[in-house]
């Protein structure tokens, strides 16, 4: 049969639609791509600084991180580079292998942190393979932004020396806050010059913050290029970046003793969870807001991988900051081709620029590193969290943890800080009495519902949380507590609603319960009992607690099963039943 004209036409129409969508989204890419290259570069310098590294590993890192992402990530925003907290945690870790070799010898201490950057996407990668990317639920958001906020006070801090040309006298301390006095306390000692320089290029760099698309940083720093050389800035004092080596992608292991190694693996801990709770924050939110889904699992292994080519090709770790990634949404970025583009344009300006990096001021860098994290200044979602009147305690430990200790004890302490809320939540359910709501079916908490009541000889409770070997000794003494206090009960009805599977210690706990209401004339059984566990307590306890007359899939059959055996049985609703006989014959 042949095409209609109005046919062929409409056909035509739409295959122009198309062709033109996918036109604008590609120059949508080219343009996202070209924004974040300026925001890329300029980060690169200023986190090599941060890492206390050369800036050609930083650079050779950000090439790496956007080529493995773009080839194999799930984001169309994620732009996996060299970020701020994973610079600043990274060179925290090495210094702190005092006492060794690494800690005197420059060299070393590049091995060191290539070396941490191998073992923590090794790290990443195996958690993978082990389908663990829920993980990151285990560290609160709460303390994420407390340790964010805290973490871009100290960077930005550390910022001064450079900003305000003050030379800190040898053995100066270099924890946040001492750095803050002693620079606040010594503003004659402020060089004039560099004060200069930073201020002009901190007000260029907020005026061209009006236009989102344009890379403030990038910009200002090609100006500042430019004025240094003609005006010969370092003859009044100001001080330059200095010779930047290029990229050569050399594939080299990093050369440490034995013993240096087992050391990096214990630190590699803290940097593993703070770039997958980074970038897997950076992702989601993207992913969110846009309609994406995203696998947490492909993103550890894409992350892990990342960071293993960046150290094997001589660059620090990698990871998926905010401030890269929600620039390249807002650039108008449609797919990974952004971090092509990205990419491709990092290289040519490489290729032919690269020179003349050395001009750069270091008061401006210092601003362009101020500039990335201002974002992370906002109080404003610590202040919202405030207000709610929750997790005030996780927040304001991981701010205090961070500024007192320092970057890598502070991240420790907030990841411990997430740890013990979850056991203290879990470990102290609250234990509610079900009653039952008129003529339904249904159960609720006695006290919340006024048209709700007890059930005659039957004590029925819910713990409001699993039952696992935090939690369970506490949920079976509250449930004798309470069949205690009660003299005409019979049976109690446990429901398990919240406990899809037991560990030992629940599992026996159970029997214990069981054992001790059997001893006082009472009987248990279970509800809402989800498959794992009718499996393990038929397997283990077949002829008493795993039976299937105690075993029931809702609190309505528990309550109807006990009275109709009651009935069987001769009782009444005044005359208990002998568990023995209900149970056992």
């Amino acid at each position: 049969m042949s095409e209609t004209p109005a046919a062929a036409g409409s056909a035509t129409v739409v295959g122009q639609t198309v062709d033109t969508h996918a036109a604008a989204s590609r120059w949508r890419d080219v343009g996202a791509g070209l924004c974040v290259a300026g925001l890329l570069l300029p980060e690169a310098v200023a986190y090599a600084g941060l890492a206390r590294l050369p800036v050609v590993h930083a650079l050779t890192a950000m090439m790496v991180g956007l080529a493995v992402y773009a080839a194999f990530g799930g984001s169309r925003f994620a732009i996996v580079a060299p970020t701020s907290s994973s610079a600043t945690l990274s060179a925290a870790a090495v210094v702190s292998l005092s006492g060794t070799a690494v800690a005197a010898d420059p060299a070393a201490y590049v091995q060191a942190l290539l070396a941490l950057a191998l073992v923590a996407g090794g790290l990443l990668m195996l958690l993978a393979v082990a389908r663990q990317g829920q993980l990151s639920a285990f560290v609160a958001r709460p303390v994420l932004r407390g340790f964010a906020f805290a973490l871009a006070i100290t960077i930005v801090i550390k910022q001064l020396p450079d900003a305000l040309g003050l030379a800190l006298p040898k053995g100066a301390g270099s924890d946040p806050l001492h750095l803050l006095v002693f620079a606040a306390s010594n503003a004659q000692a402020w060089h004039l010059p560099t004060v200069a320089v930073a201020v002009i290029a901190a007000a260029a760099v907020a005026g061209l913050k009006r236009w989102p698309k344009v890379p403030a940083a990038m910009v200002v720093i090609v100006l500042a290029i430019v004025a240094a050389h003609g005006l010969d800035l370092k003859s009044l004092g100001v001080e330059e970046v200095g010779a930047v080596q290029r990229p050569a992608f050399r594939f080299g292991w990093p050369d440490l003793p034995f013993t240096e190694w087992l050391r990096i693996g214990e630190l590699a801990f803290g940097l593993v969870v703070l770039v997958f709770a980074e970038s897997w924050g950076s992702m989601r939110s993207m992913a969110l807001s846009h309609g994406d889904t995203l696998d947490a699992n492909r993103e550890l292994m894409v992350l892990g991988a990342a960071n293993v080519a960046a150290a094997v090709l001589q660059g620090m770790p990698v990871g998926a900051g905010f401030s890269a990634t929600s620039a390249n949404a807002v650039a108008g970025a449609t797919s990974r081709w952004a971090s092509v583009v990205a990419l491709v344009a990092i290289a040519l300006a490489l290729a032919l620029a690269l020179p003349a990096l050395h001009l750069l001021p270091r008061p401006v860098l210092a601003v362009a590193v101020i500039s990335a994290l201002w974002h992370a200044l906002n109080p404003r979602p610590l202040v919202d969290l405030w207000r709610m009147r929750r997790d005030r305690t996780l927040v304001a430990g991981a701010v205090i943890a961070v500024l007192a200790l320092g970057v890598l004890h502070g991240m420790l302490v907030a990841i411990a800080l997430s740890v013990l809320d979850a056991m203290r939540r879990f470990s102290r359910p609250i234990v509610h009495e079900l009653g039952e709501l008129g003529s339904t079916r249904n159960f609720v908490v006695l006290d919340s519902h006024q048209g709700a009541s007890a059930v005659p000889s039957l004590l029925i409770l819910r713990p409001e949380g699993p039952l696992f070997f935090a939690s369970a000794e506490r949920v079976v003494a509250d449930v004798m507590v309470r069949a205690g206090g009660r003299a005409d009960l019979h049976t109690v009805i446990l429901s398990l609603e919240e406990s899809s599977d037991l560990d030992s210690t629940a599992l026996e706990s159970l029997i214990e319960l069981d054992q001790r209401l059997l001893a006082s004339g009472k009987v248990l059984m279970l509800a809402r009992v989800k498959d794992p566990v009718r499996e393990l307590l038929g397997r283990c306890h077949p002829h008493s607690l795993g039976s299937n007359n105690r075993l029931f899939w809702s609190v309505a059959d528990a309550v109807q099963a006990q009275s109709v055996a009651r009935v069987d049985l001769g009782g009444s609703a005044s005359r208990p039943v002998s568990p023995v006989l209900q149970f056992h014959t």
